[in-house]
């Protein structure tokens, strides 16, 4: 069995049968009997509402019999893809078909339709009644979906309501099933990777069948997919293992034994982190046709991270930077983004800000509101803006992709602002708490590169958004690791003010509660980021504007 490991594009029907094509061709000449791909590989991961557009499943449907024909002469191959057919009219459902000898041989639907976070697959599938295994060269393949393997899973709710739900996989071993093969779109977050090896050790041990598990690779808008695809036997040991964040092709022989290197070092959490964004920033420009960014530089830590992340997803000759001191710039500021600029080879510019900044206070509308607080919050935010301003310039001049560089902790708490640092195409790192933002920037310099390529100036300094005289982020904000702690537990576990404030001092949970709800309104307007965490701030987090609790 070949575990095809690819990278759709949302949409390329043709691309991404080629992708399946070429799989199964240098699977046939391995020797493999069967190939199997991931979820909806066929239309890409998650297609959203192109499902509803007129036609689209369709078309669709097209594609996997024009590829069983294609592949006629080399090798069985399972896809995964949406169909209209044998559903009733105008459903549709989320399919996986056996494509043997030229022909559509069987096709199974998904049972389970997860419904929470970035999923709403209940929006447009049809979730299947009964599950039956497929027969292949004398064998029952317990072919099952993503959702599907989660049914016993803690954070779901299926067999809470067991009128409505069956457990899919249970059902394929009543039936005879003797390998169990999952086709996923399973997007990466923090420690999910593990989460799915226990997933399918629960079902290895409950019905001692061998589990193949097949995910998706690539990003998609604000998601990414980290592979990870494997093979266990049927007392749980591990048979072949994909790359993490990789393109791949794993050749897996069932009745063979497990060996030692099958099973490789899990990465630290740094590694995973790194690896999700840079794949998540090349497949976001790659896929939407950009091929080189521009970003602010500030001498700070989070834009010295982005630049490094989109130095390592396009290449640091695609990558353009800026340089904006202002008035209340430290000198530091611009040797540090200048420092690493050039130890990274990206191209960049200095544009002081002061004059700009001086033509706003000139101008009859404002000057009052400037003037009287020279370093109020307008005057602040102006600054930004006039940043952003350029930024946007060379952005809409030469086509390139305009990168964010706020971190998690700052849009939670608003400590950013409207179309200043916030403007852009996409916020690299939106889904990282400032204390991430510092570890993988040392995990960068100690293990990746083995050098300072993140200058330890920028990491050691006090955060500081110099936008009035001698200002420090910790002279607004609580210490970043108390703010950190309180947020992951606002936002990760929906914890209540009273259970954090057994944690941390009362009025300052209070502080960041009232934050975080407040600034809502912002986080709705801020580009596209990429996700790495149980909640991020994305299409998943669905929280009011206009209310008000505790």
């Amino acid at each position: 069995m070949a575990l095809a490991q690819v990278n759709p594009t949302v949409g390329d029907l043709e691309g991404n049968c080629e992708l399946v094509a070429d799989a199964a061709r240098r699977a046939a000449g391995s020797g493999a009997d069967l190939v199997v791909c991931s979820e909806l590989v066929i239309s890409g991961y998650p297609p959203k509402d192109l499902l509803l557009r007129e036609g689209f499943a369709e078309e669709c449907d097209v594609a996997v019999e024009s590829l069983a024909g294609a592949l006629a002469a080399t090798v069985a191959v399972v896809v995964g893809h949406p169909t209209r057919r044998n559903v009733p009219e105008k459903s549709m459902a989320n399919a996986a078909s056996l494509l043997v000898d030229g022909q559509v041989r069987s096709t199974i639907h998904k049972t389970l339709l997860p419904n929470y976070d970035v999923f709403d697959e209940r929006r447009y599938f049809r979730a299947a009644e009964q599950v039956c295994p497929i027969e292949f060269q004398g064998r029952k393949l317990g072919i099952h979906i993503c959702e599907d393997a989660w049914f016993n899973e803690s954070t779901t709710f299926y067999r809470l309501e067991p009128e409505r739900y069956f457990d899919p996989v249970a059902r394929l071993k009543a039936q005879g099933a003797d390998i169990l093969i999952n086709l996923s779109a399973s997007p990466f977050e923090s420690g999910k990777p593990a989460r799915r090896r226990e997933i399918a050790h629960s079902h290895v041990a409950t019905h001692n069948l061998p589990f193949v598990f097949v995910n998706q690779l690539g990003g998609n808008d604000d998601l990414v997919f980290d592979g990870n695809s494997f093979a266990m036997d049927a007392s749980g040991q591990l048979l072949a293992h994909g790359p993490a964040f990789k393109a791949d092709m794993s050749l897996v022989d069932l009745a063979a034994p497990a060996t030692p290197d099958c099973d490789p070092p899990r990465p630290e959490a740094e590694q995973d982190l790194l690896d999700a964004l840079v794949l998540g920033v090349r497949d976001y420009m790659g896929k939407c046709g950009f091929r080189e960014c521009v970003l602010g530089l500030s001498g700070g830590i989070d834009s010295a991270l982005a630049c490094y992340i989109a130095a390592r997803a396009v290449g640091a000759k695609n990558v353009h930077t800026l340089l904006m001191p202002g008035r209340y710039s430290s000198d530091h500021s611009v040797s540090d983004a200048r420092l690493l600029a050039k130890t990274l080879g990206v191209d960049f510019q200095i544009i002081p800000i002061d004059d700009v900044h001086r033509a706003y206070e000139a101008v009859n509308v404002v000057a009052e509101d400037l003037n009287s607080q020279p370093a109020g919050l307008a005057a602040q935010n102006l600054q930004a803006r006039i940043r952003g301003a350029m930024v946007m310039i060379r952005s809409n001049r030469y086509g390139w992709l305009a990168l964010a560089t706020g971190n998690k902790s700052e849009l939670a708490v608003g400590y950013c602002t409207l179309y200043g640092d916030m403007c852009g195409g996409l916020a690299v790192l939106c889904d990282i708490l400032k204390r991430d933002v510092y570890a993988v920037c040392r995990y960068v310099n100690d293990v990746v590169e083995g050098r300072p390529v993140i200058p330890w100036s920028i990491i050691d300094k006090a955060p500081s958004a110099e936008l009035a005289p001698d200002q420090f982020d910790q002279d607004t904000l609580p210490p970043y690791p108390i703010l950190d702690g309180i947020l992951e537990g606002l936002i990760e576990r929906e914890a209540s003010i009273a259970s954090l404030s057994q944690e941390y001092p009362e009025e300052i949970v209070r502080w960041v509660a009232r934050r975080l709800d407040h600034n809502e309104f912002k986080r709705r307007q801020m580009p596209p980021g990429i996700k790495l965490s149980e909640r991020a701030f994305g299409s998943g987090r669905r929280m009011p504007m206009a209310a008000t609790f505790g």
